[in-house]
């Protein structure tokens, strides 16, 4: 039978089928995951939408995807390789009625992963064409109702659109050096008394660069913080002037940078330092500055 189409109103349930399918996705691609977004309609809040949970998983590799494919019948997924996209893993839970689909991308793949971001965020931002969105597929969805190519056919040129306004306008900066930090962030044992990877941090400059570093924790006080480590790449490429700052924990929380390590930025920028972005928290893009969490007693 082919699939019934229907549009309803945003549910706040949507957010939390998200959250709970997300946990299970993580589970089964392990290490490999960077990050894990909701995207399309339901992750737009006041959208209406067909009741279908979009899921974006970011990944080291799609090789290893593809080795784990068989353990995502275990929670009810089909596998259906890249299905149309380039460079895409693209798999459907419940077949023609499906209530979830995931999207997986390779980490430096930006087109596709900023694209999705930047169609979210722009809808999320813009009521007028959320509005128009809503009344579209709500009227596709009544004349097309067992049509999913006529469907996705006559929504076709507006979200183009968008997608092409979205991103001109997007600013991903936090997106890529959230995916840069966790790329690199891989916990190993150097040796008997060095350990590095738990935390990861990234940096991003002036002349709009970005460098990486890791923590690398020894077994007495010669470690270094992953945020002091990106510092050291940035400053060893000819550049001192930092822009952004974010730092990743093992569970992939952005964290605080540590006093030392705000000590230290502070000192490298006496002039600017309050002007440093910090991202507190990446899910809700909390975002401070260092002069808001750091205090000028030294000044």
């Amino acid at each position: 039978m082919s699939q019934h189409i229907t549009v309803i109103e945003y549910s706040p349930l949507w957010k939390n089928r998200y959250k709970e399918e997300s946990l299970l996705i993580r589970n089964i691609l392990a290490d490999n995951c960077i990050a894990i977004y909701h995207i399309g309609s339901t992750s737009v809040e006041g959208l209406a939408a067909k009741p279908i949970i979009d899921i974006m998983a970011v990944v080291r590799s799609l090789e290893r995807v593809d080795i784990d494919a068989e353990k995502f019948s275990d929670i009810g997924y089909e596998y259906l390789g890249e299905f149309g996209i380039e460079g895409r893993r693209y798999l459907r839970k419940g077949g023609d009625e499906r209530t979830h689909q995931i999207h997986i991308f390779q980490a430096d793949d930006w087109n596709n992963i900023g694209r999705h971001l930047a169609f979210r965020d722009y809808m999320r931002t813009h009521e007028k064409e959320r509005e128009e969105y809503a009344k579209i597929k709500t009227e596709l969805a009544k004349k097309f109702p067992y049509d999913i190519d006529g469907y996705c056919d006559g929504k076709e040129n507006f979200v183009r659109e968008i997608e092409k306004l979205a991103f001109s306008q997007f600013d991903g900066t936090w997106d890529k050096m959230y995916i840069a930090a966790r790329k690199v962030q891989q916990e190993r044992v150097i040796s008997p008394l060095i350990e590095a990877g738990s935390v990861s941090a990234t940096i991003f400059t002036e002349k709009e660069n970005i460098y990486v570093g890791v923590c690398i924790d020894t077994a007495c006080s010669l470690g270094m913080c992953a945020e002091r480590n990106a510092i050291a790449n940035m400053i060893t490429n000819g550049e001192n002037y930092i822009r952004r700052v974010i730092a990743i924990d093992r569970n992939g929380n952005a964290i605080p940078p540590c006093g030392a390590c705000r000590e230290f930025m502070t000192q490298l920028m006496p002039e600017n330092y309050h002007s440093i972005e910090i991202m507190l928290d990446y899910e809700n893009k909390k975002i401070v500055t260092l002069g808001d969490i750091t205090s000028n007693w030294w000044i």
